[in-house]
């Protein structure tokens, strides 16, 4: 993350205009996903590593301002409406296609591969429930097409929300954005649009085993380790049968996996990974 970052902020120093064209609407933007989400109530869609971009009806623009340099060929057809959306070559191609969106025209061969990705109207005034729908309507377009719509689904719960992401991640993918049905187009930062990105590993030591029920009678239910910041938690995902009949001693290291912190400084989705080998 902190790569595709500096490169951004690199290929900005490069920005040929010195100020915007025009004057940039305000955007959404996304704030971090909690663990108190109702789920229900959001739409889900991999989030693209790209190049935002907003549509005004005639030329694609940056969120500073700045006009794409995008061929006449690319934005052929495009709706004469205003659109919010990213410019995307696939996974894994962020430094090549800044690359062609950045510098001056170029021709419609270095275009080819780039498709301007939408996920919002930027003026319609009802809910996103029904943007979406105006925007299914709308780019009803085939996948070679230079402009199509990102797709949004629903999720029952958060174990299949992190299946998604652990889906996509490994398939090279950035991570998740949700999306509130019941929402308008917002400005700024907000819950309305939520952002939820790969894992990160963290230690913590056993403080106790805490009993399993249901099928694990007999066995571990949970570990409650303690970070180092003296934090408490309870790890209760992650292990193999072996390892809830033989656990982790009280004392031990161990690793595991999480989506970032609540508010409270607590791992959000923590699970088992491995017992941290001694030196």
């Amino acid at each position: 993350m902190c790569r595709t970052l500096g490169i951004a902020a690199a290929v900005l120093l490069f920005w040929n205009a010195t100020a915007a064209e025009i004057e940039p609407p305000a955007l959404s933007l996304a704030n971090v996903y909690r663990d108190n989400v109702d789920l229900e109530a959001y739409w889900v869609s991999e989030k693209l590593d790209g190049v935002r971009a907003w549509w005004d009806g005639e030329a694609l623009y940056s969120r500073r301002g700045n006009r794409f340099n995008a061929p006449a060929a690319f934005v052929e057809g495009f709706p004469e409406v205003a659109l919010d959306g990213e410019l995307w070559m696939g996974r894994g191609t962020f430094e090549r296609l800044s690359g062609i969106v950045r510098r001056q025209p170029m021709g419609e061969d270095a275009w080819r591969g780039v498709r301007y990705m939408v996920f919002d109207l930027l003026d319609h005034p009802g809910t996103f429930d029904q943007r979406l729908a105006s925007l299914r309507k709308l780019l009803d377009t085939p996948e070679t097409s230079s402009i199509g719509l990102v797709k949004q689904f629903r999720v029952e719960n958060d174990a299949e929300l992190m299946a998604m992401l652990d889906r996509i991640v490994a398939n090279g993918g950035e991570g998740l954005m949700l999306r509130r049905g019941d929402s308008y187009y917002r400005r700024g930062r907000s819950n309305d649009l939520l952002k939820l990105k790969v894992h990160q590993d963290a230690e913590a030591v056993v403080v106790a085993h805490l009993p399993g029920r249901g099928k694990y009678i007999g066995m571990l239910g949970s570990l409650l380790v303690e970070m180092p910041d003296g934090r408490r938690f309870r790890l209760g995902t992650g292990f193999s049968d072996e390892t809830r009949r033989r656990p982790p001693p009280v004392g031990t290291t161990v690793t595991y996996r999480h989506y970032g912190k609540t508010g409270s400084g607590i791992p959000r989705f923590a699970s088992f990974l491995r017992i941290r080998p001694e030196p």
